[in-house]
């Protein structure tokens, strides 16, 4: 197994209070990271929050709660002024804040529109837009896409269409910032064992798993060992790209 070493590394992650971010935050932070968990303002979030803060205290872990609404640029830009004057930089930055509101176009309403585009892709880039001043040269960038922003699933005209637009914008990204040495990539996942596939009927994740090669849903920790790939120095001549994490699907 591959032992990253993070250490004096600040390291902040959107969307890390449970599921997929909170296992993306545990191994930076295991790997000796000061991690920044972002979490929604939300008396839920904020427990959980505080349930993995002590889980890092317990082993000696680092790391400081960031609760701030990414969909709100006066919130980012408030927060990332904060980390510079604080910590003065940010090496890694790691957008994984999103949310789904999956109908079918015809029976997608406006709100379903924008709720899922102002966290999910708005919220990506006005986290990039103010963190990428405070990120110092040969810093991270890594963005979460989704399959569905390449494929196109069905009822997922609003999370397909951000996450293809997290998927471009990276790509844009990685262009602006290669002067400096920042990478930027994104990982877009399968279906993946979080929170997020809960609300899916037991027979369509049955049809799901038997399209996938490897028989399997992925692991929060499997994307997070990519991700911890991309963040460091190992990965220094990769950027602009998209990695699926899907078990061979598609």
């Amino acid at each position: 197994m591959i032992q990253f070493d993070f250490k004096d590394k600040v390291v902040l992650v959107t969307g890390a209070s449970r599921g997929m971010g909170a296992q993306i935050l545990r191994q930076f932070v295991d790997a000796g990271a000061l991690g920044l968990l972002n979490y929604l303002p939300t008396e839920e979030n904020l427990e959980d929050a505080r349930t993995l803060i002590r889980e890092f205290d317990s082993k000696g872990g680092k790391c400081e709660l960031a609760g701030f609404d990414v969909s709100d640029e006066s919130q980012v830009r408030e927060y990332f002024s904060m980390i510079g004057q604080k910590h003065g930089k940010l090496d890694v930055l790691v957008n994984n804040a999103g949310v789904l509101r999956d109908k079918t176009i015809r029976k997608m309403t406006s709100d379903d529109w924008y709720a899922v585009m102002r966290t999910n892709l708005d919220g990506l880039f006005f986290c990039c837009k103010y963190g990428a001043p405070v990120i110092p040269d040969f810093g991270r960038i890594i963005n979460i896409a989704s399959i569905s922003g390449i494929v196109g699933f069905p009822g997922q005209a609003n999370y397909a269409s951000a996450k293809a637009g997290v998927i471009a914008l990276s790509k844009v990204l990685s262009k602006e910032l290669a002067s400096r040495n920042i990478t930027v990539n994104s990982i877009a996942p399968g279906m993946i064992e979080t929170s997020m596939i809960k609300g899916v009927r037991e027979e369509v994740l049955d049809e799901y798993k038997k399209q996938i090669p490897l028989r399997r849903f992925g692991k929060p920790e499997e994307v997070a060992n990519a991700i911890l790939f991309l963040a460091s120095e190992e990965a220094s001549y990769i950027t602009g790209h998209v990695i699926p994490i899907t078990g061979g699907w598609h």
